[in-house]
């Protein structure tokens, strides 16, 4: 994939949410912003425009003049930041976007030889800030529509895109959802709580929050979980995979293939100790068990002796 850079909006009043910080707004225990920030962190640069704040990586933050300026304006003040030869273009309040989208939408730019690369959403309509565009033909638009109009102050989107050649990438279907109302927020809380879609966002979050740029098998770990909690002891499933992550970790890279290893290892041995405790159950319940031969001899030898 071609390198990239990437610029976020995060500015607007966001007058439907009642003013406020909606890039902050958290989803899943993640701001939005940080959401959008985990799936472009392949861009070599990263720039955010609007008002500072904590970010769960490094960014680099430009301002459109004047503030509130609308997203042509934003988009002119994150440009000016860039130096790859293409750039990723994101909203901040895109809870569900994910990395394959944004590799569907940088691949498309490298193998179209078009301008840029528009998301299209469910209904048809191009998403301009879902997309990927060749720098040096988004700076002259942006130019000659400044020059034009005098300013690019609150001028729309399509103005823009209307300009370049694009090619077009139909979304799944939750790729494009945006979280403009209060009402748009609660249904994307609601929604990655829902069965098919917690465990991931869970793991995803805990990554964010300790600082863990780390792909593992969910699969190996649960598997793992559940072999020492009905092998051993149900109590032994969490303490195992703590044990599992600090023997990666102190193995050296700590990988996925280190927490790999180290699950195989706990798994082999959660097997063995079920096997044993298995042949112990059959044992105590066969004719040879210790203290039930002897038993049952005993009944013999006084049956016998009747």
């Amino acid at each position: 994939m071609t390198a990239y850079d990437a610029i976020v909006l995060a500015g607007g009043a966001a007058k439907r949410l009642g003013g406020a910080d909606k890039p902050a707004v958290s989803v899943g225990g993640r701001a939005l912003l940080d959401r959008v920030l985990g799936v472009c962190r392949d861009a070599g640069r990263t720039v955010v425009v609007g008002g500072r704040r904590a970010t769960v990586r490094p960014v680099v933050w430009a301002r459109e003049e004047p503030p509130g300026g609308g997203p042509l304006a934003a988009l002119d003040a994150g440009v000016r930041q860039v130096e790859a030869q293409s750039v990723l273009v994101l909203s901040a309040d895109l809870p569900f976007l994910g990395e394959r989208t944004v590799r569907e939408l940088i691949g498309a730019l490298d193998t179209s030889g078009q301008e840029a690369a528009l998301l299209t959403d469910p209904g048809g309509r191009d998403q301009p800030l879902v997309a990927a565009y060749r720098t040096e033909p988004l700076r002259r638009e942006l130019a000659l529509l400044a020059a034009e109009y005098g300013s690019l102050t609150g001028l729309p989107l399509r103005l823009l895109t209307q300009e370049l050649d694009l090619a077009r990438i139909a979304a799944e279907p939750l790729a494009s959802f945006d979280c403009d109302t209060w009402e748009d927020i609660f249904a994307a809380r609601a929604r990655i709580r829902e069965h098919g879609n917690v465990l991931d966002e869970w793991i995803t979050a805990v990554k964010d929050e300790l600082g863990i740029d780390l792909d593992v098998d969910i699969g190996v770990l649960l598997d793992l979980a559940r072999d020492a909690a009905h092998g051993v002891a149900r109590p032994a499933a969490p303490l195992t995979t703590f044990l599992v992550g600090y023997a990666a970790a102190s193995a050296g890279g700590g990988g996925p293939e280190a927490v790999a290893e180290a699950a195989r290892k706990a798994a082999a041995l959660a097997l063995r100790w079920a096997d044993e405790a298995d042949r112990a159950d059959q044992a105590g319940a066969g004719p040879t068990a210790p203290g039930t031969a002897a038993g049952d001899s005993t009944r013999t030898d006084e049956a016998d002796a009747g």
